[in-house]
């Protein structure tokens, strides 16, 4: 594992040197807006093409600061005077449908869509396919795209079950009660991750106590539910499945202001900082990783071959859609160092800061 992380290291380092720059370019309205990259000679047959990223919401720490500035730069580095015209709807599928709307009649040549509400977004695929404008589904899957960039959402679910089982028995907990926190019930993945979860949990020999699916992944909700919970399950609770590391987030916070302690193990999803500070602190047993760079790149490649009017390079297949699945790892205090800093996601000196620096020094993370 650490052989596949460390050989992109170094471009991921570059890359993230160019996303750095191409975003202070592009527009500071996480709300819409474009963001167009320099003109001059195309490193492909795509010259001047307009591309559309609509992204579903900025609650999630990932979509701003890194989903964003890698697509960006790598269409830049695969076409330098294509455009990215970028809108982020705010997790309302309304104006995400209102954005694609309008991408469309400013010209764009495809859209690539992270979608708010799955099924509703089928609707946007359709309207752009009906005007000639080809869509790439990214990250979450929508009915009808022409290709479609993830991760195995599932799997990610069964690595989070797994993990969780595996740090409650580490523990010493054999047995015990669990609450599962999962995602956005508009989000097909969240339907996904809970799937995986629940066909390792269900036959843990655990005991799934209550399960909350949390709107709009809302960090705040997750804590306001675990709040409500945190007096029934005291004592008896040994671990928390939650779907990413903002309900992670809220989780632990309720658990900390209910008086929990030691605090049971707690999933997540997405390798955010403050997750990963949580990791090392102990409050937090996992995350999962998902490479955003070589999604974000997937995607871009894929964008400009169908405003070519070519079709993407595929690798799989969702319901008769050609995709790219990526492959999701599990990330504790032990293998930090080899995937989140070794990949350039992180530096040592963003994770390792106050008072993270000791426990960052005894895992040799420095």
């Amino acid at each position: 594992m650490t052989t596949r992380f460390t050989r992109i290291a170094g471009a991921a380092l570059a890359l993230g040197l160019t996303a750095t720059g191409l975003a202070a370019c592009g527009s500071d309205d996480s709300g819409g807006g474009a963001s167009g990259s320099a003109s001059g000679d195309s490193g492909s047959g795509s010259g001047g093409k307009k591309i559309a990223l609509l992204l579903p919401e900025n609650k999630t720490a990932r979509y701003e600061a890194f989903d964003k500035p890698l697509f960006e730069a790598a269409v830049k580095a695969a076409c330098s005077d294509c455009e990215v015209v970028y809108s982020n709807a705010e997790q309302d599928a309304a104006k995400q449908q209102q954005q694609a709307e309008a991408a469309v009649t400013q010209g764009v040549d495809v859209l690539v869509l992270d979608a708010v509400d799955g099924k509703s977004a089928a609707t946007i695929v359709n309207s752009a396919k009906s005007q000639g404008v080809p869509v790439v589904a990214y990250d979450r899957f929508v009915t009808g795209s022409d290709y479609y960039v993830s991760f195995d959402n599932q799997k990610v679910g069964e690595l989070q079950g797994q993990g969780l089982v595996d740090a409650m028995k580490a523990e010493g907990n054999d047995s015990g009660d669990i609450v599962m926190i999962n995602g956005s019930p508009t989000d097909a993945n969240a339907a996904d991750f809970k799937k995986g979860a629940h066909s390792v949990l269900d036959s843990s020999g655990y005991t799934i106590k209550a399960e909350y699916d949390t709107p709009d992944w809302s960090p705040d909700k997750a804590q306001a539910w675990m709040e409500g919970q945190v007096g029934s399950l005291k004592g008896n609770l040994v671990g928390v499945y939650a779907a990413n590391d903002g309900t992670a987030g809220g989780a632990i916070a309720a658990l900390k202001g209910g008086g929990v302690k030691p605090l049971p193990p707690v999933t997540g999803q997405d390798a955010e900082l403050a997750a990963i500070q949580r990791i090392i602190a102990g409050d937090q047993a996992l995350t999962i990783y998902k490479a955003i760079k070589p999604e974000a790149e997937d995607a871009a490649k894929a964008a400009i071959a169908l405003a070519d009017g070519g079709k993407p390079e595929a690798s799989a297949d969702k319901e008769g859609v050609p995709a790219t699945l990526l492959d999701p790892v599990v990330v504790t205090k032990d293998n930090i160092k080899d995937t989140i800093i070794a990949d350039g996601f992180y530096k040592a000196a963003d994770v390792c800061t106050g008072q993270y620096k000791d426990a960052c020094a005894k895992l040799g993370i420095e």
